[in-house]
């Protein structure tokens, strides 16, 4: 009888042990990995001038326009920039040829 209560102590402890392994791997995993949202996710990414940048004026960006500060020079209107970074919700754009 005792036999048995150690052999169901080492099954709940290995069941626990493995419960924990799994809960801390996947919480490690996620703090690895880059963010979805928000500002981090919108550096790199390419949005279109509506407006010429002399340095402000206005960028497309899936689906919503974002006020924009040309990093350095001016933007044409219709040219495709990459936003360098966000500032308070303005985007900071280089011109797309002028990574």
């Amino acid at each position: 009888m005792l036999g048995l209560w150690i052999a169901l102590a080492v099954i709940g402890a290995i069941v626990v042990i493995a419960f924990l392994w799994f809960a801390i791997d996947r919480t490690v995993k996620a703090h690895r990995q880059q963010a979805y949202w928000g500002r981090e996710e919108l550096a790199g990414k390419t949005a279109v001038a509506r407006t010429a940048l002399s340095p402000k004026g206005l960028v497309f960006y899936d689906g919503e326009l974002w006020t924009a500060e040309a990093e350095s020079g001016s933007v044409k209107a219709g040219e495709e920039v990459v936003i360098k970074r966000v500032e308070s919700l303005t985007l900071i754009v280089a011109s797309k040829g002028g990574k």
